[in-house]
């Protein structure tokens, strides 16, 4: 009898847990099922910018208060900036309802050169997981000038596949970026470049790039190369889904004036931002080519 009435209870109890189970499991699946919705739904796409070296995370600020000119609905800016030990430091704020806001990122270690790169390629990695699960979005727009370009090329070729299920870079614009650094012929590609065109393949092949050239002389913007800003295109140009160069002159077209270049700022409200209600510069068209 005894034997009997413990058998049903560990019936009964197995049944409970089950439902419990059941319940539990239920509960996970439609929550897990709402947030792949608000994911695949969301209407965030920001527009991430990462600077040059010895540049801050405050390099852009009068880049952004140019493209704010004029707006009805200003773009939000917000700042993040990763020290060595890999902690991060937020400044701004994303203004509820902005679906682009500027996100500018920066390093404690902002130094030159290939090894920097490729941590500075690293840490970014850290500050992108970070956004993507605290913003909850699945496009955005990248902005590079300088070595940021080049950070940017690191972080495609070695990071970014480990999202392209979840979000999508659409675009990405590169200003006076050295992919060849200061050499003056592709002949002479430097390590950074063979790996660039070595790992080529691993760029999503939906992203649209445009590489922006800045120019003094026709040879340089007084510190960049031509020749190797126009390097990026053995790196891109056929492997992305489109890739255009865009070279500008005149006044402010040296190499650090080009973040805050009227044409450069018009050519981000027109080819990188989703808002085009702002005026154009009608004098020193850029020349696309």
């Amino acid at each position: 009898m005894k034997r009997t009435v413990k058998i049903w209870l560990w019936a009964i109890f197995g049944g409970l847990m089950s439902i419990v189970l059941i319940v539990a499991s239920l509960q996970w699946s439609n929550q897990n099922v709402s947030e792949l919705t608000r994911h695949h739904n969301s209407q965030l796409s920001p527009v991430i910018m990462i600077p040059g070296s010895l540049a801050t995370e405050n390099r852009f600020d009068g880049l952004v208060s140019e493209i704010n000119r004029h707006r009805e609905n200003p773009h939000s800016l917000l700042k993040v900036k990763i020290m060595n030990n890999d902690k991060l430091h937020f400044t701004g704020r994303i203004r509820p309802g902005d679906n682009e806001p500027v996100i500018v990122v920066g390093f404690q270690n902002n130094k030159d050169g290939y090894s920097n790169i490729k941590q500075q390629a690293r840490q970014f990695n850290v500050i992108f997981h970070t956004l993507v699960s605290r913003l909850d979005f699945n496009n955005f727009k990248a902005v590079g000038h300088s070595n940021g370009g080049l950070i940017y090329t690191v972080f495609l070729e070695n990071y970014f596949s480990q999202y392209s299920n979840d979000v999508r870079m659409t675009k990405l614009m590169t200003i006076g970026s050295p992919f060849n650094f200061n050499e003056r012929s592709i002949d002479n590609k430097t390590q950074m470049l063979s790996d660039f065109i070595k790992n080529r393949r691993k760029l999503p092949n939906n992203l649209t790039v445009y590489s922006v050239a800045g120019t003094e002389n026709y040879t340089s913007d007084g510190l960049v190369p031509l020749v190797s800003v126009a390097a990026g295109r053995y790196v891109f140009q056929g492997e992305v889904a489109h890739f255009t160069t865009i070279t500008v002159s005149g006044s402010n077209a040296e190499h650090s004036d080009l973040p805050e270049n009227k044409q450069i700022v018009d050519l981000i409200n027109r080819y990188i931002l989703h808002s085009k209600k702002v005026p154009r510069v009608r004098q020193n068209e850029p020349r696309l080519n």
